[in-house]
């Protein structure tokens, strides 16, 4: 069964930084394309950032580009999100997820993956 987990996220003030992790059982994160999504209060799910096998690729929603930065380490098989002068509009639920079949053209279309975590709590408040 594949288990994702997230954790790191946390109560900040705003400028603030914060680094996500995101881990696997049941599959070998590293053969897989990873997706950050989070999800503010009363508002839809949306990606934040993407990385690819090998890091062949990353993509940024346009929100967080030059303030976020997505990358992932082999050795522990673990995906961070590194998020920094964060702003209270950051605020929300933030996910990682994959897919079997990963279509990087649509790395932010929630409808394509099929694992998730559980999500972890990001809050961006003075």
């Amino acid at each position: 069964q594949v288990q994702l987990v997230e954790s790191g996220g946390g109560l900040v003030q705003p400028g603030g930084s914060l680094r996500l992790s995101c881990i696997a059982s049941g599959l070998a994160l590293n053969y897989y394309s990873i997706t950050w999504f989070r999800q503010a209060p009363g508002k839809e799910r949306e990606g934040v950032s993407a990385i690819g096998i090998n890091n062949r690729f990353t993509y940024y929603a346009e929100s967080v580009k030059g303030r976020f930065t997505v990358s992932r380490e082999s050795a522990t098989e673990t995906v961070y999100l590194q998020m920094d002068n964060l702003l209270p509009e950051d605020t929300g639920v933030y996910y990682c997820a994959t897919a079997d079949r990963y279509f990087p053209s649509t790395w932010s279309r929630e409808s394509q993956y099929n694992s998730w975590g559980q999500g972890t709590q990001v809050t961006v408040s003075s």
